[in-house]
Order: structure tokens, then sequence, then C-alpha cells
């Protein structure tokens, strides 16, 4: 499976799980890597957080910006985030989903209508069920998903849920997914 595109959700205890994920990804991962992360405060910060992680660019996702591949793109705290038809990002400030904004289920349904077979879909620890619904939509589009293991989960209600609607989600823990990542980012194959 050739992939095009990664996102990413998470919540409670996703900034620590997140440093395990992203940790020493190299510049020749050729596809995007797209974050939700339900956090009240600004998200420009986690430039900061994860640059000495590793050799990606990061940055938050600004409106109508095209999607570019070896960038991570965090959704700006308290916008969702959508992908267009044209790869571009679109942010809005609907009603709230799931008690949040960003949304995880908005930005993977969207990217899902996009990317179709070509999404792979990661969700972490989190402590709602934002992302279930979204990960329902990638494996219904033939995109593939990953659930972080429970039993690692600072909170493991957002895994439990999303494996509620996708019981073939592949379950792995941090390193492993970490460890996926790099598999597939660099010759962009299973």
């Amino acid at each position: 499976m050739k992939y095009k595109a990664i996102v990413i959700g998470t919540s409670a205890g996703g900034i620590e799980a997140l440093k395990i994920v992203l940790k020493d990804l190299e510049p020749t991962i050729e596809l995007p890597i797209i974050i939700v992360i339900h956090i009240k405060e600004r998200t420009d910060g986690f430039s900061k957080i994860y640059e000495n992680l590793n050799k990606l660019t990061i940055k938050e996702a600004e409106d109508k910006e095209e999607i570019k591949n070896g960038v991570i793109y965090f959704a700006p705290s308290n916008y969702h985030l959508s992908i267009e038809d044209d790869y571009t990002f679109s942010l809005s400030v609907e009603e709230k989903v799931n008690y949040s904004r960003p949304s995880i289920d908005i930005l993977f349904k969207s990217a899902a209508e996009v990317y179709t077979d070509n999404l792979l879909g990661i969700i972490l620890t989190g402590a709602n069920s934002d992302g279930a619904l979204g990960i329902e939509k990638i494996n219904k589009l033939g995109g593939k998903c990953i659930v972080q293991d429970s039993e690692e989960a600072y909170f493991d209600t957002m895994p439990r849920a999303a494996l509620k609607y996708v019981s073939t989600c592949d379950v792995m823990s941090l390193d492993s997914i970490n460890r996926y990542i790099k598999k597939i980012g660099g010759n962009n194959c299973e």
C-alpha cells in the first residue's frame, strides 16, 4: 500500500506520546504528518517541544496552505482542521465535536475523502471518543488504521472507542508506531 498522508489524533497524554511517535524521523519521509491534539493552549509552541526529536519541519497548519511532504502539521488550537480536494488545509470555528475544537473526527473524515486508500490514520491516548468515527471512515474508504495499545495509553478511552468502531485496526505500542512510520515513510510502501 502506498500512503500519501498520515493523520494522528490524540488528547490527554498526547504530548508525551507524540515524543515517542515522532522521535528520530528523517526528512526523507515522503508524506505529510497531520496531527490534532486536544489542548487549550496555543499550538505554535509544538515546534519547540518536538524540534529536537527529529529533522522534519514542524509547524501549525494555516488556512489555504498547500500540504507538503516531509512536514509535520499541527491543527491550531480552537480551530477545526480539514483537508480540501486540492490538498490544502481549511480552518473553521464551527461548533465543537465531541466537546473538542479541533476535532479529530473532522480531520480524519476529510482526509479519508481526499486520500481514500492512501491514508494512514493513527489514534493515540485520549479521554474521549473523538476520532472513532474518523477511523471508521478511513477504514471504510480503504485506508489503514493503527491504534495505540490501550495497556500503555495514559488514557485508554480514545483507543478503545476506535477499536469499538473498527475492530480490525492494528494495535501497536508507541515504539512500534514510530518504527512503522519510519518504515513506510522512507520508501513509502508496506
